[in-house]
Formats: structure tokens, C-alpha cells, sequence
């Protein structure tokens, strides 16, 4: 399964997130935005795009607004061709914010102004941590329902908030809000007295799918937590045979198998 990791100016977890892809058994390959620009029919020639995190173009005028409108400006049919074609697109972070910029996230298609938005913490400044999240639907391609995995933040604009409370209400009654921030156990509080939900998030948010399934971004870090020896406490607590992160990564793998 072939993997492309696109990158523009200010990305600077692209490595990080060929590491991941190569751990699941995938075929990745990183391509700056600029040449996929120049030669569109090259998506043609992969399974999978990934958005990687990281501040692209310094998140001038707001997380991820560059990025975006190059995407919508140069790529948009061929966008929605890849996504119609039944490939999966998974954006991470900053991936997460332009996905929602471009109106990938959470519909596709739809007129209007945005139905919701990826914003400023709540309360603001940037978090720097780690957190446990909860798999609450079937529906993505990426994530287990009933799952908990835990995984590092690193983010100032990680909110997502809605137009209006039907917004939330709709993509909730259709599974696409597929993570939740959460403690260890689902509705239990979190270790040490740390936030359960770190930024404001409505709904507890940590992620998002589209109407399909196959589009999925989230602000926590998977590609930052595939082994064990990346978890901070992995000297002192009992080995796991990967780290979480991972997992997400290899159902998107699983899927073309």
C-alpha cells in the first residue's frame, strides 16, 4: 500500500509520520505540496494521503489557512476524486486543521459557511501533553470502536468548535465524532488531576471523520507514540508490545488488504 506524506513550509512531523506508516507495513513517500501542485495526477498512484502535523507556514492568519487554500485553489477536483475513489485520507494536527479549512472535514460538499472550525484553546495557551482518547464509533476506517489509546499533544489551536449546536447534534447522530478525549477508563476522570479535554473541545473532541469514513483528522500525535520506548514512563511501567499510535495506522493498511 503505497502512502503519500505531503509537506509544505513550517510541516515538521512528515519524518515522524513515514516512520509510522512504515512500522504498519505501508509504502510512504513524502512529496512537498508544491510538486503535487505541479503534477495532480499523482495521486493517482497512491492508497492513502496523509496531512502530517507541524505549523505550515507559520499558521499566518490561522492554523493551517495557508495550506488549505493552496489545496482548494490548485486540487480541488483532484481531491475529491481521490476521496470518491474509496482511498483514505488521514491528517493529523496541523493536517487536522486544514482539513477542516479545506471543507474536507466533517462534509464534504457542503455550501455555506463551515460548519465547524479547529480554533484557540480553551483555556488558551499551547498544550504540551499526554492524554487518553476513547474510540466511540465504528464508522472510520482508522479507529476501533471501544478503544482507548493514549498519545501526545502539542497544540494552541486544537478546540473544534461549531456554528451551531444542530451541527454538533447531526455529526454526532452519524458517528463522526470519533474520538473523544477521555481518562484511562471512558467517564472516569483523568490520572494526577490533569484535564480530561485540554482544550475546550466541544463534545470532547479529539477527532473527526467525514460522512464516508475515510477521511479522519485529529489533533493528538499517533505517528508520535508507535513503540513503547517513545512513552515517558516506559522505564517504570510494564512494556507494551507497541505504542497506541500505531494501531490507527495499521486498520488504514488492513483496509486494502
Amino acid at each position: 500500500m503505497r502512502v503519500l506524506v505531503v509537506r509544505a513550509a513550517g510541516t515538521n512531523c512528515d519524518l515522524e509520520t513515514v516512520y509510522a506508516w512504515e512500522l504498519a507495513g505501508a509504502r510512504p513517500e513524502r512529496l512537498h505540496v508544491r510538486r503535487l501542485i505541479e503534477r495532480p495526477a499523482l495521486l493517482d498512484d497512491f492508497q492513502v494521503l496523509t496531512l502530517p502535523g507541524g505549523f505550515s507556514y507559520g499558521d499566518d492568519i490561522a492554523a493551517g489557512r495557508i495550506f488549505a487554500a493552496q489545496l482548494n485553489r490548485h486540487l480541488p477536483d483532484a481531491l475529491r476524486a481521490f476521496v470518491d475513489a474509496e482511498r483514505l485520507v488521514l491528517g493529523i494536527c496541523n493536517g487536522f486543521q486544514v482539513l477542516v479549512q479545506t471543507g474536507l472535514l466533517p462534509w464534504r460538499g457542503r455550501t455555506g459557511p463551515r460548519a465547524c472550525t479547529v480554533t484557540y484553546n480553551d483555556p488558551p495557551g499551547f498544550q504540551d501533553r499526554w492524554v487518553y482518547l476513547h474510540g466511540v464509533s465504528d464508522k472510520c476506517v482508522f479507529v476501533e470502536r471501544g478503544a482507548v489509546y493514549e498519545m501526545p499533544i502539542a497544540h494552541g489551536e486544537g478546540r473544534v468548535a461549531f456554528a451551531a449546536p444542530a451541527d454538533l447534534a447531526a455529526l454526532q447522530a452519524a458517528g463522526q465524532d470519533v474520538l473523544r478525549y477521555s481518562g484511562p477508563r471512558p467517564g472516569e476522570p483523568n490520572l494526577h488531576g490533569e484535564p480530561t479535554n485540554p482544550n475546550g473541545s466541544t463534545g470532547d473532541i479529539a477527532g473527526l471523520c467525514d460522512e464516508t469514513g475515510r477521511v479522519l483528522g485529529l489533533m493528538p500525535h499517533p505517528e508520535r507514540f508507535v513503540t513503547w520506548t517513545q512513552h515517558p514512563c516506559w522505564t517504570s511501567q510494564p512494556a507494551r508490545p507497541e505504542g497506541d499510535g500505531l494501531a490507527l495506522f495499521r486498520r488504514a493498511v488492513a483496509y486494502f488488504q
